[in-house]
């Protein structure tokens, strides 16, 4: 497995989760959220994170449906994340997101915080989690197993 920091977001209609990794990529820890308003500001974010980081690696989670179907939520996800990958040459990634949200919350839950009080981390926990599966899969396979954002076709 490759050393360098990876980072994955979760894009949200008002918020964008954002989780980091360290060097090594061992541990993955979310950090603050990104406000969306326009793409073209939330890309621009994107981006400084990805610099900022030095990042050798982006994963943007792909939020298809439980029955593996796209939805609106998929296609604003896609354009993002393709919009990212025509600034920067560092690889984007879609990565499945099923059920991240819900195990970030039940984890927030768990830590002991309401609801109403996990609004302002859930994006950010759930991008740790899209994260932390990307580097499990990556270091029990030796590869990156997601696909390529300027790749992907919705079918």
């Amino acid at each position: 497995m490759q050393t360098g920091r990876r980072i994955a977001f979760d894009v949200g209609k008002a918020r964008i989760g954002v989780a980091v990794s360290d060097f090594h990529a061992i541990l993955a820890s979310p950090a603050e959220h990104i406000k969306r308003a326009a793409d073209e500001l939330a890309v621009e974010e994107m981006l400084k994170v990805v610099i900022e980081v030095e990042a050798t690696g982006v994963y943007v989670g792909l939020p298809i449906n439980l029955r593996g179907e796209s939805t609106e939520s998929t296609r604003d996800a896609v354009a993002l994340a393709k919009q990212l990958a025509s600034v920067t040459d560092v690889p984007i990634y879609l990565i499945d997101e099923r059920l991240t949200t819900s195990m970030a919350s039940k984890a927030l839950s768990n830590a002991g915080k309401s609801t109403k009080d996990q609004r302002a981390f859930i994006d950010s926990a759930a991008a740790t989690v899209i994260l932390e599966h990307a580097l499990e899969v990556e270091r029990r396979t030796g590869e990156v197993t997601a696909q390529l954002a300027k790749d992907y076709i919705d079918a």
